[in-house]
């Protein structure tokens, strides 16, 4: 006789535990601090640079701005789903909006060693946040639909799975 299951949402489960608030509090911790820096200290760190050092700047605090703002909305949407201020289709159609990319890793960034280590840090940091947002986003995804994964984060090197995520995309499961 098969003993009767009991389903376990991680979801739910992460969400009411204290790592999501550590989670949270991190994100929109480092979120603070990389508008500080780019108020102040980075402003000042960006016009002593001469180009092309100052575009690899501009560049970079943009996509590194772009990157908190994902990370900052898909940790809003999961607070707010755990909170009880939308529901679970809510939450799911929000969270299609948000794109999980990782553009712009350290190690495929020419000249990335001679940005100012203050950025350098922060956007190290902000990609060590997104790939842990990206695990639990697809651990929350794949719960939800079994057998698909996080349609914004094909396999790293991976161009057969970055096109059949595109066709998933774009036809469905």
């Amino acid at each position: 006789m098969v003993a009767d299951r009991v389903t376990v949402s991680f979801g739910e489960r992460f969400e009411a535990s204290g790592q999501f608030d550590a989670v949270f509090r991190e994100g929109m911790g480092l979120v603070e601090e990389v508008a500080a820096y780019l108020d102040g200290l980075g402003r000042r760190e960006s016009k002593a640079l001469k180009p092309p050092l100052s575009v690899l700047y501009a560049t970079e605090s943009m996509r590194l701005t772009t990157r908190l703002l994902d990370l900052a909305s898909w940790l809003l949407i999961r607070r707010a789903l755990k909170e009880g201020e939308i529901d679970a289709d809510e939450a799911k159609r929000k969270r299609q909006r948000v794109k999980l990319k990782a553009l712009g890793r350290p190690g495929h960034i020419k000249r990335f060693e001679e940005l100012p280590a203050s950025l350098q840090d922060l956007i190290e940091r902000s990609f060590a946040l997104h790939d842990r947002i990206v695990k639990l986003d697809q651990a929350v995804r794949s719960e939800n639909s079994p057998g698909i994964d996080c349609l914004d984060e094909p396999s790293v090197g991976n161009p057969v799975a970055a096109q059949m995520n595109l066709l998933r995309q774009a036809f469905g499961n």
